[in-house]
């Protein structure tokens, strides 16, 4: 289970200013900070069969490691998003290009994937591309990652800026992460964002497909 805050950012000079301050936080690990520069793809048939049923798979590079992630379910409220998640590591080029159906099936979840999907075949949808600046923090007795990413979204559609935050919760309670969100959200004037990479790519998609 994926547990995260996602908050928009108004400007570039405002994701500088939360990322050089995170230094000065009481909460923040400075030993975890690190920038990462990840191109995601996005799959879905060529029915969308997926996106219809709140499915998601992704394949991301994090700089030189690659993981492929199975999406599902969920809600978004006030910028809390939770959801099912599965990581598993991968690796070629070609994953990017035509990743297997079956590559979670050590799990019932993707076994269900399989199911989903039948003999139709997996077709790149869009992709993002950004800079992550990320660091680990501590609050009350939860452990979180704070990312600041800017980059874009790329459809063939067209493209739309990235520039947000997200506060994910690695070990602790949903309270803690909420109560740390609103504490920067305040602090920086920022709105919560219900809508994730993908929804706003499918957005786009889905405008094009109307006219």
């Amino acid at each position: 289970m994926e547990t995260e805050l996602k908050y928009g950012i108004p400007s570039r000079e405002k994701a500088d200013a939360i990322w050089e301050e995170a230094f000065v936080s009481p909460y923040s690990d400075n030993s975890t900070a690190e920038k990462v520069v990840m191109k995601a793809v996005y799959f879905d048939t060529e029915d969308r069969i997926l996106s219809k049923n709140n499915v998601a798979v992704r394949v991301r590079a994090e700089g030189d490691i690659s993981f492929a992630t199975l999406k599902w379910g969920g809600k978004a409220e006030n910028g809390l998003h939770e959801r099912g998640e599965i990581n598993i590591p991968v690796s070629g080029e070609e994953i990017f290009i035509q990743p297997p159906v079956d590559m979670f099936k050590e799990s019932e979840d993707g076994r269900r994937l399989m199911d989903l999907i039948g003999d139709r075949r997996l077709v790149n949808l869009l992709e993002t591309r950004f800079l992550r600046r990320r660091i680990k923090v501590h609050y009350n007795e939860s452990i979180m990652e704070m990312a600041i990413d800017t980059g874009s979204i790329i459809t063939d559609a067209g493209t739309a800026p990235i520039l947000e935050m997200e506060l994910e919760l690695y070990l602790g309670e949903t309270e803690d992460l909420i109560a740390l969100g609103d504490l920067i959200r305040e602090k920086y004037g920022l709105e919560p964002e219900n809508t994730s990479k993908l929804a706003r790519g499918l957005a786009m998609l889905s405008l094009e497909d109307n006219r």
